[in-house]
């Protein structure tokens, strides 16, 4: 991993970690979703007008990773209903990449150096281990867990599709250009079916979602696509969940969660796993 990609994988983390508080932080955290995603489009709109066309191989990823996306977004939201920021997000985020490790050198022939392995499994368990601090105070929340589980296989799932599919598309803002668009499309029909107020209040309540957080995730996720195709994907996938260092510090000083001894040390752990990437060649 080139010092470029770690950079560019490093503030995606960031960005991504400033729309999951933006989701979590908000009142109404489905409009806020909705806010998110559907302001992808115009920054997707100007990727399809300013980048190639996918090529036909790369469609079926384009299709199911629009629709990973979508089941990722939905159960991230129920997992928020159920759990607080620095419980679901450690969860869901660690979990993914240690399943995109695996199945990457298990099913898709992709080698590691075992540096390499050593630190996707350290910042697994750094991540990870996050969450272990509200089972020591009593505040494990089961359910939430179950749910920020299947979340992590969700993203998990989406990172390999999308990773590949950016690879046969040749050319990966285009890609997501119109990932992201389906994407929205997809919410938007959800939304009309499920909840039609919400539609209007997008441009309302939700602008600042739109505006702000869509940017932030569009902008985030086109680093990742990218990265993708400079880089193994059980790599980035890896280094983009460092986000929980940044959604930790805001849930602790924007959101009013508790910072303790051992999530320091949760974090610790993360940045050792950071560290041992970087310096894997």
């Amino acid at each position: 991993m080139t010092l470029t990609v770690f950079c560019a994988v490093i503030a995606a983390a960031l960005l991504h970690a400033v729309w999951n508080a933006m989701v979590k932080g908000g009142r109404d955290k489905q409009l806020n979703m909705a806010g998110v995603i559907v302001g992808h489009l115009p920054l997707a709109i100007l990727a399809i007008l300013f980048s190639p066309l996918p090529t036909v191989a790369s469609l079926p990823y384009l299709v199911a990773g629009a629709l990973l996306h979508f089941g990722y977004q939905l159960f991230l939201l129920r997992s928020y209903n159920a759990g607080d920021l620095t419980q679901i997000y450690p969860i869901a985020r660690g979990s993914a990449p240690m399943l995109v490790a695996a199945v990457s050198v298990l099913f898709l022939g992709t080698h590691l150096e075992p540096m390499e392995i050593a630190a996707v499994a350290t910042i697994g368990i750094g991540i990870l281990s996050i969450a272990l601090t509200h089972k020591s105070a009593g505040r494990l929340n089961m359910t939430g867990t179950k749910l920020a589980l299947i979340t992590g296989g969700f993203i998990a799932s989406y990172s390999l599709v999308d990773g590949i599919g950016a690879r046969h598309a040749g050319t990966a803002l285009g890609f997501y250009g119109w990932l992201g668009s389906a994407n929205a499309i997809i919410l938007l029909a959800y939304l009309k079916r499920t909840a039609p107020h919400q539609i209007p209040a997008l441009w309302t309540h939700g602008k600042r979602a739109f505006f702000f957080g869509g940017a932030a995730s569009f902008t985030a996720y086109a680093l990742v696509i990218w990265s993708f195709t400079q880089a193994p994907i059980a790599l980035v996938t890896a280094l983009r969940e460092t986000s929980i260092i940044f959604a930790l510090l805001i849930g602790v000083f924007f959101l009013n969660e508790k910072l303790n001894l051992a999530k320091v040390a949760s974090t610790a752990i993360t940045l050792a796993g950071v560290a041992l990437l970087r310096l894997a060649k």
